[in-house]
């Protein structure tokens, strides 16, 4: 197999990565309360917050990582074809 489709290939399953875990997380997030005020008779509401936030908490430096891959790896396809333009002047 050649090194484009290789390249592409690569490029798709991170993007497709990085689409699941921001669905995951937004999935996550969907039931999260920006504030909340709680007494002692709501501990079953704030524990189901917590949950919440742990999970998501969790989830998040695998969300940032796959974004930053996506992105090298797109600034990666574009600078191929840019050095590949440049070859195909001299």
């Amino acid at each position: 197999m050649t090194f484009v489709p290789v390249m592409w290939t690569v490029w798709g399953v991170l993007v497709l990565l990085a689409l699941a875990l921001y669905l995951y997380r937004s999935r996550l997030t969907r039931d999260e309360d920006d504030q909340i005020f709680l007494d002692d008779s709501f501990g079953q509401m704030k524990a189901e917050q917590d949950a919440i936030t742990t999970k998501v908490n969790k989830v998040e430096p695998f969300v940032k990582i796959s974004l930053w891959l996506v992105g090298v790896g797109t600034v990666f396809v574009v600078g191929y074809y840019i050095w590949d333009i440049l070859n195909q002047f001299k």
